[in-house]
């Protein structure tokens, strides 16, 4: 029997040979190449997740887990013939505790999703990627955004999984409390793994009490450095800070076109306080209005209500799409290093000297709280190589700073070759849990490491 005919009879109604479905699953927003996959799979349970892997055991072709579609790094490029596993279907809240602060869902559940089911209880998810992912995804490539400087990323946030391996093995990751020390940490081991360990199925998250009192404001300086030693300066006074936000001016100037606003296009801080009483909230802010003006800040703006902050943390997130839509035709090779705090304003220095330097133009944008920044540098096709000389330049300062090339995208493909810069030797015992966990090598295959 056909080895697709075999895998429609298991899994009637739940396959997708359509050419616009395959080659839909087989890309992703941000890497510029787009392949096809053999066919799409839709299960709804983690006994489906186990038959699709041991069917593909079977007839050797590898899987790919399929989250919303929203990573960045070539994660859903399929190297080989490959089925793509998505488990939008997979998609339940299956408890909420408050009492406990914490959520039971399943990988397909999107984080807008989760919040919305979650209101009345005060409690919220906080990580916060921008895009509507899904939570399975987030999980798999140890996603973070805007508020991880208060609240911390997927692996800060998820207590337990519930994770199938290749040979359909499912494994229970994780205890619903907040600490154990009992025996090795697996579940982090799957966190950003991006698919090539294990499928996750289930999943256990933090949950946060909503803030009672917010604060937000815009603040204006003469160049990207100046916003980057602001930054600096509001870290380093300890204040909780939840949203602490680097936006260049051409990512203002694009935002401005794009969604109408009126944004100063200017290099700007977009910062947001969380606390829990009105004279705390009123006692920070001014310090940190202190802080930013001793950095040479030019103008200030609060959000005075909560609509005026949803749209001004929306135009943070539509930064990306903002400055695509301004160069049709074009590729984007996107970096997102991250180095220690105390560098982070010679970091950003660099990578804007670097740019003129090699004759490219880019936005920059970042999670700056975090040490965190991204260049998006828009190049025609055949300048795509000059692109990613750029991100490789601004990976080795990143790395001889003591940073990372990659702080929440993940490796997928486009960062694959950074890796031996960052991990050197450790790379060789990376493929040794790789060959251990999946050692025909069928889960999302080529991605984060090449295998012997």
């Amino acid at each position: 029997m056909d080895k697709l005919e075999a895998l429609k009879r298991l899994f009637p109604g739940k396959v997708d040979l359509s050419e616009s479905e395959r080659l839909r699953h087989g890309k992703d927003e941000g890497y510029p190449k787009e392949g096809e996959v053999l066919a799409v799979v839709y299960p709804e349970g983690v006994e489906d997740v186990q038959k699709a892997l041991l069917w593909a055991r079977e007839h050797r072709v590898a899987v790919i887990p399929y989250g919303a579609g929203t990573s960045l790094e070539g994660h859903l490029y399929p190297v080989q013939e490959a089925i793509s596993l998505d488990l939008s279907r997979v998609n339940r809240i299956l408890e909420v505790r408050p009492q406990d602060f914490l959520c039971v869902v399943e990988p397909g559940l999107t984080r807008k999703a989760l919040n919305e089911a979650l209101k009345g209880t005060g409690l919220f998810f906080p990580v916060d990627p921008g895009a509507d992912a899904s939570l399975g995804g987030m999980a798999a490539t140890n996603a973070s955004g805007t508020t991880t400087v208060r609240y911390g990323g997927m692996r800060a946030n998820i207590l337990a999984l519930q994770v199938v391996l290749a040979n359909g093995e499912v494994l229970e990751l994780g205890r619903p409390v907040r600490k154990t020390s009992a025996g090795y940490d697996l579940k982090d081991l799957f966190i950003g793994s991006e698919g090539t360990l294990g499928v996750i199925t289930r999943l256990t998250l933090r949950l946060h009490p909503l803030p009672e009192h917010v604060h937000t404001l815009r603040v204006f300086f003469p160049g990207v450095e100046e916003a980057a030693e602001a930054s600096f300066r509001v870290m380093a006074s300890g204040l909780p800070v939840a949203r602490l936000e680097l936006l260049d001016e051409f990512a203002l100037k694009a935002l401005n076109r794009h969604l109408g606003t009126g944004f100063p296009e200017r290099p700007a801080l977009f910062l947001e306080f969380h606390s829990s009483t009105r004279e705390a909230l009123e006692a920070e802010s001014a310090l940190a209005l202190a802080l930013v003006e001793e950095a040479g800040a030019l103008e200030v703006e609060a959000a005075k209500t909560e609509e005026e902050r949803r749209r001004q943390w929306e135009a943070r997130h539509q930064a990306y799409w903002a400055t695509v839509h301004l160069f049709p035709g074009h590729q984007f090779v996107i970096t997102d290093v991250a180095v220690p705090l105390s560098h982070l304003p010679e970091m950003v220095r660099y990578a804007q000297g670097l740019l003129k330097e090699m004759g490219l133009f880019g936005t920059l944008v970042g999670h700056v709280g975090d040490g965190n920044f991204h260049t998006l540098v828009p190049v025609l096709p055949e300048n795509y190589p000059r692109g990613e000389a750029y991100a490789e330049r601004l990976v080795q300062k990143a790395l001889e700073l003591g940073g990372t090339c990659t702080a929440e995208h993940g490796v997928g493909l486009r960062k694959k070759p950074y890796l031996p810069l960052e991990h050197g030797a450790t790379l060789e015992w990376m493929r040794r849990i790789k060959a251990l966990l999946d050692p025909e090598g069928l889960l999302n295959p080529g991605k984060v490491l090449d295998m012997p």
